[in-house]
C-alpha cells in the first residue's frame, strides 16, 4: 500500500509526480498514513483555493471514501466552516475543525502546494452519534484525535 515501499529508488520528486497526475486527473489525492492511529489526507485541493482535509483513526477504505465524499462536495457545492455539521450518504456524521498545525500532519500536501495551506478535519462521529468530546464516545472501538480547536457550533 505504501508507493515508497514499493520504490525504494524512488526520489521525493516522483512522488509528488505520481500527485501531480492523480490531482490533474482527479481534482486531488488522498494520502493514508498507516501510523498509530492511522490517519488520511487530501492533496491537491489547495490549488483550487480550498483547505486541505484531514480524517483520523479509521481504516484507508473508509477514509478514501469519507475525505472523498467531502472533497466533491467541496469543489461542486461549498466549502464548510469549522463547526459545520456533514451527513454521509450513508447517513453517518462529522464535524469540521480548523486543523491547528498543517504543516505538521499533512507533509504531502504542503510539498505539493510549496508552501503553507489550510486543513480541515473530518471528525466523525460513531455509531451513536456520539462525538469524540463526548465520555461515550466509540466505547471500545478506534480513537479519533482531534488536531485542532472546535468550532462554533450552533445550538
Amino acid at each position: 500500500m505504501c508507493w515508497q515501499c514499493d520504490h525504494p529508488g524512488a526520489t521525493r520528486q516522483d512522488y509528488l509526480d505520481v500527485l501531480r497526475s492523480t490531482v490533474m486527473k482527479e481534482g486531488w489525492a488522498v494520502q493514508y498514513v498507516e501510523t498509530e492511529p492511522p490517519f488520511g489526507y487530501t492533496v491537491g485541493l489547495s490549488e483550487a483555493g480550498l483547505p486541505e482535509l484531514l480524517i483520523t483513526g479509521l481504516p484507508p477504505e473508509r477514509s478514501m471514501l469519507l475525505l472523498n465524499a467531502v472533497a466533491g462536495y467541496m469543489v461542486r457545492e461549498v466549502t464548510p466552516a469549522p463547526g459545520d455539521i456533514f451527513t454521509f450518504p450513508d447517513r453517518s456524521c462529522a464535524e469540521f475543525v480548523e486543523v491547528t498545525h498543517p504543516d505538521v500532519h499533512m507533509g504531502w500536501a504542503v510539498a505539493f502546494r510549496d508552501g503553507p495551506i489550510r486543513g480541515l478535519q473530518v471528525v466523525w462521529l460513531d455509531a451513536d452519534g456520539h462525538s469524540p468530546w463526548c465520555p461515550d464516545f466509540n466505547i471500545g472501538g478506534p480513537r479519533q484525535p482531534v488536531l485542532g480547536d472546535r468550532g462554533p457550533v450552533d445550538t
